[in-house]
């Protein structure tokens, strides 16, 4: 008797969440989950009513509705709750969308807002990319989520505190140089007059997009669908765009990125993102972290079909924008090799003929900048002449220098000084058999061919320290690897990638240069 009694209580449950749609229009009012702690999304005024960006969007989802609203305080470790013992019947609480909360709620597509992991900062404080914190104190709450994955992205020495209170006051103190935390709540603060100076330069990783919850039992079905198109429609005639703005958030990339999506159209005029016959949103419109292979074609499906079998996420294979930017990044760091080397062959010629010419002051002058160029680190010759002399450039005459430019140039006087050198020692040697020899232009393909080894070995040292040019902000290989890792967190995979990448160039240099050295012999063989 008892279990029959059970399976009628959940079969009336079922019942009532499966029709949860017309039980809220019969009831009149939507009861909708909102948080009161975390401005400009959910907040008390005065008064001690809800206001906030979210509040909004409830207001204007009970609006669609037909009801009215009522608004229930949540907190990040209630909602879920809330909702699955039926407190509420929607969650709006800045709920990022993850495979863990799919397990005991429906996230509904598409998502409305999106958070990510950024640095507070004083605002003395200079930073412009994730590197820069390499070797620095960086203050942290206990319990984030991220922080043992932006500690192995980045290298950082994390300080944790109990509470963000005190990490940030830790900031404000000196005990370190920012608060690693959600840029959402960051932006929050900035708001307040306390930490209204402050700010948060670096661009936010770990980017998880938002989604309104309810009920598991909802999911596919019409209350689903209606949210869906009710968040799609906010996409598309810019009301998203518009809180916002109205609530002093900075424009997101994600919401642009969103506006253009769900308003983009096809051939037809109809727009691309709408619902097919089983109300399911199209591969490209949904949250591609829960697209799956059998959703989509060609080298996507190729792609996710890896993935789910063995856990190796190609991203930048099958996500067209990550294949554009690994293209890009692959044509510059080829770019930048072919630069390199032809530009340290070049110094290197033209060095070691006029240092061998025995022109007075100007062979002295010339030989003691090679010394210089191959005694300095490349790095350090960048960074003096992009920051340090660049600046100054930049400052007196209104002219800023290329970074692909300055990386072309210090990395070809570095290693061109040693080809020099190479060069000179193989001249030398010429000269105890045939004696007056000179280096001239006549006879550098012989001392080429005499200091091969010597040559091959710096070109291919250059072509691995092209990578140097990340650092000057060139979207080389590196870079752009980076990128991807800080959005995936696929090190293993990208860093593997890169490994063969250069391990395929160096071996094409050293092949290159062995059929050029070959053909130089048998070139001076026919001549002598």
């Amino acid at each position: 008797m008892s279990v029959i009694f059970i399976l009628l209580l959940t079969s009336a449950a079922h019942a009532v969440a499966s029709g949860r749609m017309d039980m809220i229009k019969k009831r009149g009012e939507v009861v909708v989950g909102v948080k009161v702690d975390y401005p400009p999304f959910g907040m008390l005024d005065s008064e001690g009513t809800p206001i906030g960006l979210e509040h909004d969007l409830a207001v204007d989802l009970a609006r669609q509705l037909g009801v009215k609203l009522r608004t229930v305080a949540v907190t990040g470790a209630n909602r879920l709750q809330a909702l699955d013992d039926g407190r509420v019947d929607v969650v709006i609480a800045t709920t990022a969308d993850t495979a863990e909360r799919r397990k005991i709620a429906t996230m509904v597509e598409p998502s409305y807002y999106s958070s990510g992991v950024t640095l507070m900062t004083r605002p003395d404080v200079t930073l412009t990319k994730w590197s820069d914190l390499r070797g620095q104190q960086v203050c942290a709450t206990q319990g984030s989520y991220f922080n043992r994955t932006m500690t192995t992205r980045n290298l950082l020495s994390l300080q944790v505190y109990g509470s963000g209170r005190d990490a940030k006051l830790a900031v404000r103190d000196r005990r370190c140089v920012g608060w690693l935390f959600d840029n959402t709540a960051i932006a929050g603060d900035l708001r307040s007059p306390e930490w209204h100076d402050y700010q948060a330069t670096l661009p936010p990783q770990l980017i998880t997009p938002w989604a309104i919850a309810i009920a598991q039992s909802e999911s596919g079905g019409d209350f689903d669908r209606f949210i869906g198109d009710t968040v799609a429609g906010w996409h598309r005639d810019g009301f998203l765009i518009a809180l916002e703005k109205k609530w002093g958030l900075a424009p997101s990339r994600f919401l642009a990125d969103e506006s253009r999506r769900w308003n983009a159209k096809d051939a037809n005029g109809q727009f691309i993102c709408r619902r097919d016959a089983n109300g399911v949103w199209p591969a490209q419109c949904r949250n591609p972290i829960f697209v799956v292979s059998s959703e989509v074609t060609g080298i996507r499906k190729l792609g996710l079909y890896v993935k789910e079998k063995t856990g190796i996420n190609l991203t930048f294979i099958y996500d067209d924008y990550e294949r554009g930017q690994f293209v890009h990044g692959v044509i510059t760091t080829l770019a930048l090799t072919v630069s390199c080397v032809l530009g340290s062959l070049l110094v290197g010629i033209v060095f070691a003929t006029l240092a061998d010419a025995n022109i007075a002051v100007a062979s002295r002058a010339i030989q003691f900048s090679a010394l210089v160029g191959r005694m300095t680190p490349p790095l350090v010759q960048i960074y003096v002449l992009f920051f340090g002399i660049g600046s100054v450039i930049a400052r007196v005459w209104g002219i800023r220098l290329d970074p692909f430019t300055v990386v072309v140039v210090c990395l070809s006087f570095t290693t061109g000084s040693s080809v020099m050198n190479a060069m000179l020692n193989a001249a030398e040697a010429r000269r105890k058999v045939v004696a007056g020899f000179r280096l001239t232009l006549a006879t550098v393909p012989e001392v080429i061919v005499q200091s091969s080894a010597p040559v091959t070995a710096a070109l291919v040292n250059v072509t691995k320290a092209t990578m140097m040019a990340s650092a000057i902000s060139v979207p080389d290989l590196l870079s752009v690897s980076t990128s991807i890792i800080a959005e995936h967190g696929d090190v293993g995979v990208v860093m593997n990638t890169l490994m063969l990448f250069y391990l395929m160039l160096s071996f094409t240099v050293i092949r290159l240069f062995r059929l050029v050295e070959r053909k130089g012999a048998k070139w001076v063989s026919a001549k002598y």
